[in-house]
């Protein structure tokens, strides 16, 4: 915020402090004639309902006047108007700051016990994963889930289907810098409904085994192969899913596939490496890693 908007909210607040204060006090001043008085106890409603007029009882008074005074207390102390730090020195980004290095020197012990140890290995530790659970649950449970089965367009982690790779080091690289699953969209470039719909039924029916005589099976060994593969293997280096077997990340019905083949999709793994740090990172991995590791 510049300067001039500063001054003008500090100006406005404490006008407004006094504006308020100002009314407070006319107000309890005023007082009414005998006659305005007797002219206003005479307006009587539904035969029982009297109109009065009283001052305000001084306890309510005094709660104004306490507001008043603890607010402008509170922009003596602290930094709400904008062109004074406040006699507390206190700033919001300081208060982090403090926070953060507190919760360093506490944690760091505990994280740097892990810091040269195999992710495999701090997969086996039970300290380690009670970590990686609370990790996971403030960081990754939002879009795979509390129990980590994901859902539509977020990977199951608990199985063993990876499109980018299951191994730590996989794990690892996708927490650390995050990943981009693009699927172009192909809608424009097959042109007609029935094309569509034939591949369509290709990829659906891929588990089964290549269709060579579909007349899908060109139009998939052109525009598709350099991704899933000639036989819907996928590749993982791409982040591209098999497509001959039966899990599928955006769904496996007719209109889930068809969604998928003509509008594209564009999956988004978002880097955490500045969010958690190297020892926080791996310990996570570990976790997800024991997710499904191996038995």
């Amino acid at each position: 915020m510049s300067n001039a908007w500063a001054w003008y909210v500090a100006v406005g607040t404490v006008a407004s402090m006094l504006a308020c204060f100002w009314l407070i006090v006319w107000t309890n001043r005023q007082r009414a004639s005998d006659e305005e008085i007797a002219a206003s106890e005479a307006h009587v409603w539904d035969e029982d309902i009297r109109e009065l007029n009283n001052p305000l009882p001084m306890w309510w008074l005094g709660l104004f006047f306490l507001t008043l005074i603890w607010g402008a207390g509170y922009f003596l102390m602290y930094p709400s108007l904008l062109v004074y730090d406040g006699a507390l020195g206190w700033s919001q980004e300081q208060q982090y700051a403090d926070q953060m290095a507190e919760a360093e020197a506490r944690y760091a012990p505990i994280f740097a016990r892990y810091a040269d140890m195999p992710i495999d290995e701090i997969a086996n530790d039970e300290q380690a994963l009670a970590i990686g659970g609370s990790l996971y649950a403030n960081y990754c449970s939002q879009c795979h889930g509390a129990n980590a089965l994901g859902a539509p367009g977020f990977p199951n982690l608990t199985d063993k289907v990876w499109n980018w790779g299951g191994t730590p080091a996989a794990i690892e690289q996708t927490l650390r810098n995050g990943r981009n699953g693009i699927m172009p969209a192909l809608g424009m470039v097959l042109q007609s409904d029935e094309a569509i719909d034939e591949m369509v039924d290709y990829v659906r029916t891929l588990q089964d085994g290549m269709d060579t005589q579909s007349p899908a099976h060109a139009r998939y060994m052109t525009l598709c192969i350099g991704c899933h593969g000639p036989t819907g293997d996928g590749m993982q280096v791409l982040g591209a899913p098999a497509l001959n077997d039966d899990n599928w990340l955006y769904g496996s019905s007719p209109a889930a596939i068809r969604k998928t083949i003509v509008e594209g999709r564009n999956g988004v793994m978002p880097a955490h490496q500045k969010l958690l740090g190297d020892d926080r990172l791996r310990i996570l991995a570990a976790y997800v890693y024991s997710l499904s590791k191996p038995d």
